[in-house]
């Protein structure tokens, strides 16, 4: 036979015993308390009197109409939160990325300078022509 592990066991001790009553607590004196948002929440709204017979379930459309906008409602915030974090990563990727191409830019505008073409292929034995360039003209016939 299986014993409920939930419930505790009887105890043997428990016998035909007689029962001590416990003294009952004096009342506390209430004490005099400032502004409560619930007490008065609970004077003027009687929300009880609708609970009185159980849940009026001529309610529940409209609460679980309620409950999905709320949960739309947070669910588009955490998305438009997460979009704009987002943003904000491509913005700082693309001002470094800005940065890089203005300094890859500058260098090779500088390399890309005559003077320095020909001081770099130098080492190869390439040095610059001193004549000007001339066209090579062709008869119509010869071709």
């Amino acid at each position: 036979m299986a014993s409920n592990v939930l419930t505790k066991k009887a105890d043997a001790s428990k016998g035909n015993l007689v029962r001590v009553k416990p003294e009952p607590e004096a009342p506390k004196p209430k004490k005099a308390r400032g502004f409560s948002l619930f007490a008065l929440l609970d004077k003027y709204a009687n929300v009880d009197a609708l609970f009185e017979h159980g849940v009026p379930l001529k309610f529940m459309p409209h609460v679980l109409f309620l409950t999905g906008i709320t949960l739309f409602y947070i669910g588009n915030t955490h998305f438009a939160e997460k979009t704009i974090r987002k943003i904000e990563k491509v913005k700082i990727e693309t001002e470094d990325l800005r940065a890089d191409f203005t300094t890859l830019k500058s260098e090779y505008m500088e390399a890309s300078k005559q003077s320095e073409v020909a001081r770099n292929v130098a080492p190869l034995g390439l040095v610059e022509s001193s004549s000007p360039p001339f066209q090579v003209v062709v008869p119509a016939d010869e071709y």
